[in-house]
């Protein structure tokens, strides 16, 4: 397969990455001729790597030793190092452009933010949180949609040194509880409601819900959206009226000091509180946002996010290298199927990311977005969610001008990405061009031995800054080995099927939690949603292997049709002679059902494996909770559903 995208070699000339090499080359005196001998550096000389990083974003003076404890889990970064992740940010402020715009669905408005503006919000809900007794390591929650003032709201509970950790208001009030009440909150910055998809949402009950079971609250601070009355609550510009600030006084932490606490999927008891430290995350997003994705001052970043997901931190990071950010919350297909294509226009936005299935619905669309929108100031797509099959790659690529697509992979584990795009690395159609810088990534098959150009386990086999400092709840370390160490001692196991390719790219299968394993050959179930989605007919799909008690294997496939489709048998012909022509004949399903819909985390990832647990006949009340699935009720469809023979 051709690339469908080669970089310049101005491209290459002008990249950040590019910079950095010749800072690395005449650090070390190493010859770095090309990003792959830069990333072999960066993984073969991880502390060299890190502690260079540092000195290139000029982050301060460092204590003492860069990587004291190499050992996976436990590993020891910068220990004695002091910093705040808002440092770094006021260290951006600029006059000639905004720090963040703000659209909201259904109006024509895009709100301004100056730099000024932001650092005096943040230094006046500072002040406010500090009035109300909060000090460093207490924790300070948001129920908001994606707006500025959440971004206040991060910035100011993080320059106290508090630690932040915040879901959308598409939760229910029991999703959140699950999630925040873990965490025995001490403020709640939240909205009386949001739009989404031409509606009004009133979260009124569900900000009462949520403060009766927080009993450690000092206050409830509210955005008002809707104008609804919150009772017993501080309005948001009491709280953070900028007037007489300028620049917010921070605390300075310790480098492994908790920035936030984001949360697993949750789908299978509490969601695991998952705690990442102000200078893993620094280090890791400057080199994530600034090097792999060449965001800087003359950027404006856009990815389509909830607060619920760690993409909302990524996109925050945009502020880490001076760009500007865009917040929308509301729905990327409303009132057209274009919408998030008509604001990155009306923003000029420079580096729009959002997801395979938001593709794969303009295409079914009809869209041609760089025809009916100015994508002119487009210069990067950023994916992420799920794999971006090769066909959707090659439509983005056809239908924006010939923009780069940066397909990226990793996790809210390490609220980053293990691989993904880079200026001076070609773009394949449906692969991951490279692993990141510092990420030690391989593929490993049952014996834990490297495998290349086929099917292994997504593994890191060094540390990184941003792995998580801990679990929240977790004293021994348990949960946290379990979650990732428990296969190849020692070594990070994601839970991905990846392939690395000969021309050092990385294909992503799907779970490998939820693998394929017919007639003994193993599938990642992304590869036949790639195949079957396509079709115009199907609007999405959901494939599950389940063995059975008998020693027998279920396969079932199940299809959401699209408006006035029906699943006739030339139908059902169509969807299986795809798979088997262009996934493998032996994953061909035993049955094809169709399904009203297919369950989600909250977050957008299928349920395969609480659902493959169903058709194995597990308890249902174990299998998932089910305020962490989008739409609760299709558990119940599902589980109803008999595999042959009953269970």
């Amino acid at each position: 397969m051709e690339p469908q995208w080669v970089p310049s070699a101005r491209d290459i000339a002008d990249a950040r990455v590019t910079d950095f090499a010749r800072f690395v080359e005449t650090r070390t005196g190493t010859e770095l001729p090309d990003y792959h001998a830069l990333w072999r550096w960066s993984v073969d000389n991880i502390a060299d790597f890190w502690a260079a990083l540092w000195d290139y974003f000029d982050l301060g003076p460092v204590a003492g030793e860069v990587l004291a404890r190499p050992d996976m889990p436990g590993a020891q970064w910068f220990p004695g190092t002091t910093l705040n992740y808002v440092d770094r940010v006021i260290a951006q402020a600029r006059t000639d452009r905004p720090a963040i715009v703000q659209v909201t669905e259904g109006t024509e408005d895009v709100t301004e933010t100056s730099w000024a503006e932001l650092l005096a919000g943040v230094a006046a809900f500072a002040r406010t949180l500090r009035g109300l007794g909060v000090r460093p390591g207490d924790r300070v929650i948001g129920y908001l949609p994606n707006i500025t003032e959440t971004v206040i709201a991060f910035l100011g509970t993080a320059a106290v040194g508090a630690v932040w950790s915040a879901c959308g208001q598409d939760y229910s009030a029991k999703a959140a509880l699950d999630r925040l009440g873990q965490l025995e909150p001490t403020v709640l910055v939240t909205a009386d409601g949001y739009r989404y998809g031409g509606k009004a949402h009133d979260k009124s009950a569900d900000i009462a819900a949520l403060r009766a079971g927080l009993n450690t609250l000092r206050a409830t601070v509210v955005v008002s959206r809707l104008g609804n009355e919150i009772p017993d609550s501080t309005p948001w510009p009491v709280a953070a009226d900028p007037a007489g600030h300028t620049l917010p006084e921070t605390e300075t932490v310790d480098f492994a000091h908790p920035l936030w606490i984001v949360f697993s999927s949750g789908t299978t008891g509490l969601p695991k509180g998952i705690v990442h430290g102000h200078g893993g995350v620094v280090l890791e997003h400057l080199k994530a946002v600034s090097l792999q994705s060449d965001i800087g001052l003359d950027d404006t970043f856009l990815w389509y996010t909830s607060p619920s997901w760690m993409m909302w931190n990524f996109q925050i990071a945009g502020l880490l290298t001076g760009a500007t950010i865009v917040c929308y919350d509301g729905s990327p297909a409303h009132p057209r199927p274009d919408t998030l294509w008509e604001i990155a226009a009306r923003t000029r936005t420079t580096v729009l990311g959002t997801s395979p299935g938001y593709v794969l619905g303009c295409i079914k669309a009809g869209s041609v977005p760089a025809t009916d929108h100015d994508l002119s100031a487009l210069r990067l797509i950023g994916i992420t969610g799920s794999s971006l099959p090769p066909a959707s790659s090659l439509w983005l690529h056809e239908n924006t001008g010939g923009v780069p697509v940066a397909s990226i992979s990793g996790g809210t584990d390490v609220v980053s990405a293990f691989a993904g795009g880079v200026r001076t690395v070609p773009v394949w159609p449906g692969e991951l061009s490279a692993p990141y810088l510092g990420v030690a990534l391989d593929a490993f098959d049952e014996a834990g031995q490297p495998v290349r150009d086929e099917v292994g386990e997504l593994v890191v086999t060094a540390p990184m800054p941003s792995m998580p400092v801990r679990f929240w709840r977790d004293p021994d370390g348990a949960r946290y080995h379990d979650a990732y160490f428990d296969t190849y001692p020692g070594v990070w196991r994601h839970g991905d099927w990846i392939t690395r390719t000969g021309h050092g790219s990385v294909v992503v299968h799907g779970r490998s939690d939820s693998t394929l394993n017919r007639h003994g050959i193993r599938m990642g179930s992304a590869d036949i949603y790639q195949a079957v989605e396509r079709l115009p007919e199907i609007s999405e799909a959901l494939v599950i292997g389940a063995e059975q008690p008998d020693g027998g294997y279920w396969m079932p496939l199940f299809v959401v049709l699209a408006p006035g489709a029906e699943l006739t048998d030339d139908l059902r012909d169509r969807i299986k002679e795809v798979i088997r022509t262009e996934v493998s004949p032996r994953h061909v399903p035993d049955e094809i059902l169709a399904a009203p819909a297919v369950p989600h985390t909250r977050t957008g990832k299928k349920l395969e494996v609480p659902i493959k647990r169903l058709f194995q006949g597990a308890d249902p009340a174990r299998v998932v909770e089910r305020s962490a699935v989008d739409d609760p009720a299709l558990l119940d469809w599902y589980r109803d559903i008999r595999p042959p023979g009953g269970r």
